[in-house]
């Protein structure tokens, strides 16, 4: 538990450096462009990178000692980081305002690609707890994990709007490439009792996409919880994309992000929770449970201009967000041999990712020449403006109401179909 918690402890520093970068340069790009289209393609950039790479990092995590795929995560961050920051510093000013700017769209990919390298962690930290800790208590590791990364995300939203508004993107970048070398430094002196390389002679050492599929296929209903997941994260691109115009049209960078940070104790309420209390005798009814509540909530909570209820609905929605990951994370731990769980981890990353970028390039351009129109100037001014309200946010709105009726609907049959009665009694 030491090493574990050893372990845990670095990799809240690499999540809080590699989140606050995502988050500073998301605030930042739409200030200086206003571009709605910029930041959704910039969702779907990053979120479809996460969706093909999730193969590829499984495989590495299943190829290396979990302690060196780590490290390769954090210095992949620290190079992309540091061409990101030169980039920045070298370049005309006004070439950042253009949102069709090939040098702000490199600057925006190095940014993404270094916070994306951290997924490497991601997939292999649950690999971490199948051989650390004792099968009965790892659903309340994961829900520590849960924690860690709701950590991270508290203190990433506050710092990552507190650095844009108040210093500028080019401190926001020396900051984020001090905390990595730290990083890298702790990790290297943290000793992992892994001996050898999890591994069987059967075994190719390769990606090996098809024997991954073979192992998923032997449990019954474990394609459908990830086909699931996957319909999920469709939908959950419009957060992606929407979520922060939405609420800077409602305040200010600086209360945006501290708004997040407090938000952000959800994520930790949440694998607390988890931690202590486990996540019952069905973890998969607790995963569909907590669904139901999530997009209930999606329909309300942008149903007036209120940050105050965006506020409530979104803190709640974030509790059960690390419920539903340790949920699907404690299924696998249990079900996969451990020499397939960093690629069973990462393919099921990617496939249930790939939705997600669909949908943010998809709905910048619908919320953009629709709705937002049809809430400003079109028929939705005289139909709803009257209770709804009109402009902008009203038209962002509406797109997450859509999307939570849906979401909700898909949930309530998924619960009546033969995989989730298979899957369920696992």
């Amino acid at each position: 538990m030491k090493v574990f918690y050893s372990v845990l402890a670095n990799s809240l520093a690499a999540s809080v450096t590699n989140t606050f970068v995502w988050f500073a340069v998301t605030f930042w790009v739409y200030l200086e462009t206003k571009s709605v289209l910029a930041t959704s393609f910039m969702a779907g950039i990053y979120i479809g990178t996460v969706a093909l790479s999730g193969v590829f990092f499984g495989s590495l995590v299943d190829h290396h000692r979990k302690k060196k795929a780590m490290l390769i995560s954090s210095i992949c961050s620290l190079v992309l980081y540091s061409i990101a920051l030169f980039i920045y510093s070298t370049s005309p000013e006004q070439r950042f305002k253009d949102p069709s700017s090939f040098t702000l769209w490199a600057f925006i990919i190095l940014s993404l690609f270094g916070a994306l390298a951290g997924n490497i962690r991601m997939i292999a930290l649950p690999t971490l707890v199948t051989f650390l800790i004792p099968e009965p208590d790892r659903d309340k590791a994961n829900g520590l994990i849960g924690s860690t990364n709701g950590t991270a995300f508290l203190i990433a939203s506050i710092l990552s709007g507190m650095a844009v508004g108040f210093l500028g993107i080019s401190w926001m970048f020396l900051l984020s490439i001090g905390m990595t070398l730290l990083t890298i430094i702790h990790l290297a002196m943290v000793s992992v009792p892994e001996d050898e390389i999890v591994h069987t002679e059967q075994q190719p050492k390769s990606i090996d996409i098809r024997g991954t599929i073979k192992v998923i296929n032997l449990i019954p209903g474990l394609f459908a919880l990830i086909f699931f997941n996957t319909f999920n994260n469709f939908l959950g691109g419009v957060f992606m994309a929407l979520m922060d115009p939405y609420g800077l049209s409602l305040v200010s960078v600086q209360a945006w992000g501290i708004l997040w940070g407090i938000l952000s104790l959800g994520f930790i309420v949440g694998g607390l929770v988890v931690s202590r209390k486990g996540l019952g005798k069905k973890p998969v009814r607790t995963l569909f449970l907590c669904n139901i509540v999530m997009w209930t909530i999606c329909i309300f909570f942008t149903m007036k201009s209120s940050v105050v209820l965006l506020g409530v609905g979104l803190f709640i929605y974030l509790c059960l967000i690390p419920v539903v990951e340790a949920a699907e994370q404690t299924i696998i731990q249990k079900v996969i041999p451990p020499e397939r769980q960093g690629r069973v981890f990462g393919f099921a990353q990617s496939i249930e990712q790939a939705a997600s970028p669909l949908t943010a390039f998809m709905i910048g351009p619908i919320a953009q020449f629709f709705f937002i129109p049809f809430m400003t100037t079109g028929k939705g001014v005289e139909l709803l403006g009257s209770w709804f309200g009109t402009g902008i946010d009203r038209g962002i709105a509406l797109v997450f109401i859509a999307t939570g009726l849906i979401g909700l609907m898909v949930t309530l049959l998924a619960m009546r179909s033969y995989a989730y009665r298979r899957l369920v009694e696992i």
